[in-house]
């Protein structure tokens, strides 16, 4: 009945046009019929939105373009925000106290307050305490990881860190490629200016998704050859760390130094691990999707790395037919890591282990690793090259955690209750 009276308005709006029809329609009439229950949603709401900039324009210009059509005042924008309470003040104690004794205390109900600290960005002696706070978090996780996984971090290292979901399109898989690449790269020269590094991974992928969890054990498989080499030593680290959970990422995020958001362009809604590391300083090096691009706004460009195909281009090569090797076969650095993997080098009992893996990379490339990989390499030696800055990342990681004011849920809840719900707060009673 409810599809029956909308598709009449639909008529009455686009006489004659039955293709519109079938496309609006409630009810999928191909082959099983079932409810498209993103239809029943958008025809039943008074309200669509999506959670990050970006996401929003590609729901009213592709996904949802026939219904922003029909409904363009329905439609608009409400960037996902995170909790300061628990993201930096619950689990970052050390940072809480260091910006509110410059600052004062209400920021932590009042995020854009944040920016106060600007100020402190180029002050050697605020700069050597902010530095403190981060080792300080990267030993207690240190301290964490050796006791659990038996492996120990040197905490002078940039601690690289890719914690969401594992799946596919956000690309974990790039970042290994990336690992691996690294692996050689010391290998080749053990005594080189090498910057040391941990990659840390942290995920958990649904039961079934079987190439998310041959991925995890690509990842496992890479860190006990890399983590046991004696040629690497403490040049380069990798951990798949164990049950990922909320209380993990208390302890992860404030020790991170740099944030992989590396999601194919036009894929990821939002995000919301972004916000939480770059509000504990962490930079992001990240692809042009999401709320990246609302980071890179507010913190700035210069305080960000951020490479890949932007969205407009990853439709362009996918239409223009996309055909991944002839991108490894531009990229030898690409290639020697394909056939690395392939060589069953990461998996000697059983050679083939990661075939199915080094396949999907040469035949689709669904989620275009390979056209991004050279990008992502040059991006991840400015991050290395970076580090080596001591005083200029030290202020990037300040100027990151005090332009992070947007991206609090404080705001993004006011937004929906302003602009969608139409309440007002209630009053706080005396006493």
């Amino acid at each position: 009945e409810i599809n029956f009276r909308f598709l009449r308005q639909v008529a009455f709006r686009y006489p004659g046009d039955t293709e519109r029809l079938r496309r609006m329609s409630i009810i999928e009439e191909e082959g099983v019929r079932k409810i498209r229950m993103a239809h029943l949603c958008v025809v039943g709401s008074s309200s669509v939105n999506g959670v990050a900039a970006l996401h929003s324009e590609l729901l009213k210009s592709h996904v949802l373009r026939d219904f922003f059509e029909f409904y363009p005042t329905k439609f608009n924008n409400k960037t996902n925000g995170i909790t300061p309470r628990r993201w930096i003040v619950k689990c970052n104690p050390g940072a809480t106290a260091l910006i509110s004794e410059k600052i004062g205390d209400d920021w932590i109900t009042d995020l854009t307050k944040l920016k106060a600290l600007e100020k402190y960005a180029d002050n050697a002696e605020f700069q050597k305490a902010w530095r403190k706070v981060k080792k300080d978090c990267k030993e207690r996780l240190a301290d964490y990881v050796l006791r659990e996984h038996g492996v120990r971090l040197n905490t002078d290292a940039l601690f690289d860190v890719q914690i969401k979901r594992l799946h596919e399109y956000k690309r974990q898989l790039l970042n290994l490629l990336h690992v691996i690449h690294l692996y050689q790269t010391i290998k080749a020269n053990p005594g080189g200016d090498h910057t040391p590094r941990v990659v840390l991974f942290g995920a958990k992928a649904a039961p079934g998704y079987f190439m998310a969890k041959l991925i995890i054990k690509l990842i496992n498989s890479v860190s006990q050859v890399v983590n046991n080499d004696p040629d690497i030593g403490d040049k380069l680290k990798v951990l798949f760390l164990a049950n990922y959970r909320v209380s993990l990422a208390e302890k992860i995020i404030p020790a991170a130094d740099l944030s992989e958001q590396i999601s194919t362009a036009g894929l990821e809604a939002s995000g919301t691990g972004n916000m939480k590391l770059s509000l504990n300083g962490a930079l992001t090096i990240g692809t042009w999707d999401g709320a990246n691009i609302e980071i890179a706004e507010e913190v700035g460009e210069e305080n960000c790395i951020m490479f890949g195909l932007k969205t407009p281009e990853v439709e362009a090569l996918r239409k223009k037919g996309y055909r991944p090797q002839e991108f490894i076969d531009s990229t030898p650095e690409l290639k020697a890591v394909l056939a690395l993997i392939e060589s069953g080098f990461f998996s000697p009992e059983k050679p083939n282990l990661f075939a199915p893996i080094v396949e999907g990379i040469r035949g689709k490339d669904t989620y275009f690793l390979c056209a991004d990989f050279a990008d992502y390499v040059r991006a991840q030696g400015e991050a290395s090259k970076g580090y080596k800055d001591v005083k200029g990342w030290t202020r990037r990681s300040i100027l990151n955690t005090a332009r992070m004011g947007k991206f609090s849920s404080d705001r993004t809840i006011k937004q929906y209750a302003d602009e969608i719900w139409g309440v007002k707060p209630a009053e706080r009673k005396p006493g």
